[in-house]
Parts: structure tokens; sequence; C-alpha cells
């Protein structure tokens, strides 16, 4: 038998992955319907912006081509002001968010926490007490929500053979069920005192989620797009099993990770509360010193921190960014007032490539945002 050299993520497709034949993310996909039907406001417009990076000067077509960009969305006080899609995509088409599927997440979780269902400091196997054998069965739900729950695990998807990429081939063809494999994850560390980015503490911050509200990640990202009046339906990829890849199978349109990044802004929507206005402050600050912007693995990032699913990129947390694999961002500045999505497609298998699309990515969102403010 073939030995498999790639990573699943190198082949994976991220423009409507639901009606693909192959390289999908996930075989089995279940629909969550548009919430409304009141597009976003504005009339998009050209943005004037410069990007250092790289070592050269890019402007806002530049930036897009070298970063292998798909969509960029520009929106400042909740209005439309800039919109690009790559030749041959619009509107009305999908994008993977892969990881920024996380930050989706941590909105369901504030929604749960907020309406008393859920609490940071109870323990998973109280939710989940499959779990009461493996290494998270000292966590509590900040543990996993900060992925600072110390289990054995390192999110290598270069290697098939490693948890994480087992992990996603149970969405795959064939797969098997995800949460049997997470049964089997082991300790390491104590919780609370090492981060490591961890797909598998997602999955387990949803299952404790879904056993406290009674909601699949679906079924709850049904009400939140209703609440948003998200406009086109999305997608989310299952295992065999049916339960949802929380940490990284959600499908949308631009527009509508755009509303996304807009609750995160102050956590309303039409000037009514979604999120405690303290977890909105909270999800955007790193909770522990090692966790703070800069302070994270460099082969992850030099340019953010970890918050509560969300990535900070200042020590206040009033710039933060949802980010996923090859090039998926949805990053807002409150200050300013402004949600940039940028989805890309760009290669995976070079790790130097990757980490050098990222760093001029990062880069590039707050020139973004500040060009955007200036209109």
């Amino acid at each position: 038998m073939a030995t498999e050299t790639t990573s699943r993520l190198s082949g994976l497709r991220f423009v409507n992955p639901q009606h693909a034949t192959g390289g999908a993310l996930a075989q089995s996909f279940r629909t969550v319907l548009a919430g409304g039907s009141t597009p976003l406001p504005g009339e998009p417009h050209d943005l004037d912006v410069a990007i250092a990076g790289a070592g050269r000067m890019f402007d806002l077509g530049g930036w897009n081509a070298f970063t292998h960009g798909t969509s960029l969305v520009v929106l400042r006080h909740g209005q439309v002001v800039h919109e690009w899609y790559a030749e041959g995509l619009g509107r009305d088409d999908c994008f993977l968010g892969a990881s920024m599927t996380k930050s989706a997440l941590a909105h369901l979780v504030g929604v749960a926490v907020r309406a008393g269902s859920l609490g940071l400091d109870d323990r998973v196997v109280d939710h989940v007490p499959e779990l009461a054998d493996s290494g998270y069965d000292p966590c509590t739900v900040r543990d996993v929500l900060t992925m600072t729950s110390g289990v054995d695990w390192v999110e290598d998807h270069r290697d098939p053979s490693s948890l994480a990429s087992r992990l996603t081939a149970c969405f795959g063809p064939g797969g098997g069920e995800s949460r049997a494999l997470l049964t089997r994850v082991g300790p390491r560390s104590t919780p609370g005192t090492r981060w490591e980015y961890c797909t598998a503490d997602s999955q387990v911050l949803d299952w404790a989620r879904e056993r406290a509200t009674g909601a699949p990640y679906d079924v709850a990202l049904g009400a939140l797009w209703r609440t948003l009046g998200c406009t086109s339906d999305a997608f989310v990829g299952t295992d065999a099993a049916g339960v949802p890849m929380a940490g990284g199978s959600l499908a949308a349109t631009a527009r509508d990770w755009a509303r996304v990044g807009l609750l995160e802004l102050d956590g309303t929507v039409a000037g009514e509360p979604v999120l405690d206005p303290e977890w909105v402050h909270r999800s955007t600050r790193a909770p522990y010193p090692f966790t703070e912007t800069g302070r994270l693995p460099s082969s992850i990032t030099t340019h953010a921190g970890f918050g509560w699913h969300w990535w900070p990129l200042d020590t206040t947390g009033r710039r933060a960014t949802a980010d996923g694999s090859r090039g998926q961002f949805a990053y807002v500045d409150r200050d300013l007032d402004v949600v940039v999505v940028k989805t890309s497609q760009w290669p995976y298998d070079d790790a130097l490539a990757d980490r050098q699309y990222r760093d001029l990515s990062y880069l590039g969102m707050p020139a973004v945002a500040l060009a955007a403010s200036r209109m």
C-alpha cells in the first residue's frame, strides 16, 4: 500500500466545499439555513493601501495576488466599503473558514455562558463523562477554551500519522468517529501551564457545549445565523457519526464571515446584546503571559497571541482576528470600527512559505483597516 506523504490540507478545496467531489475537508455537510434577507449596507470602493512586508512594498492588488487571496470584504461602521473576489468567484460562493470555525465556536460558547447553561470553571468531564480516563479528565471549560489543556497533542498535519491528521481524517472518505479518538488523547502537562495549538481542544469544547445546551454545533450556529441576519446558507462538515467539525469545517460567504467578525466588535446585533460585554473584552485578551502577543511559538506566529479562540494582535485586545489554515481571516479593530475578511488558498506543503504568507497577511490587515477608516 502506498504511503501518504502530503497533508490532506495541501489538496483541500476551500471554495464551495459542500459541492466538492474530491478534496473536501468532510464528505458530508449539514446546511445552516440563511438567517435573513437584508444585505449588508454600503457601497464598495477602491482602497489605497501600502503594505510593507516580505522585504518590499505591496499595493492591495499585489498583496492579494502574493498571498493567493480569493476574497476580501471590508466593513466600516457595519457598512461594506470594499469588496473583491478572485476571478470566477463572487458573493454567492462559500469559503471554507478552516480554523476560523473555532472563532465562530467561541461565539456559541459565549451565548451558552450568557444563558447560564455552561460555566468556564465547569469540569469538562461533568458534561462529557466519556473523557474521564483521558488527558481531559482534569480540565475545565476554560482550559480547552484557551488551549491550555495540557494534553499530549501536536498539531502537525504534515505528518499523516499524527493525532491531528487522524482527527481530520475522521471527516474524510471512510472516516471514523472523531469523539472516540478524543477519548484516547492522553495527558502531558498540568492544565493552565502550557499553550499548545490543539484542534482536539476545540472539539472537546464543543462537545461540552453541546451536552450543556442540547444543541449540536450546526443547530446552535443556525440560531446564531438567524440572530446575525446572515443572508446565505452556510455548511458544516461532519464525521461518520454525524458529529460536526467545530474546529474547522464551516463554509460561508465572505459577507457572512464578516457578520461573524461584526459580532466580535462589541457583542451586539442592531444594538441588542448577544454576548456579555465582559465576554467580548476577555475573548481577545491573552489569559496568561505565555499566550500574549509575540509569546506564542514562532512556528505559529509572532504577530498574535491567543485569547478565547480568538487571536489578539496587541496587549489590549482591541485588535484581533480569527485565523484559519492557508489564509482565512476575520480581523476586527474595535477602535477603528472595522472588520476585514480575507480568504485565501496559498500553498501548504512548504512550511516556510506558509509562514511568510501568514506573516504578510498579519502585516496587511491592519493597513487595510486603517485605509478603510480614512474613507
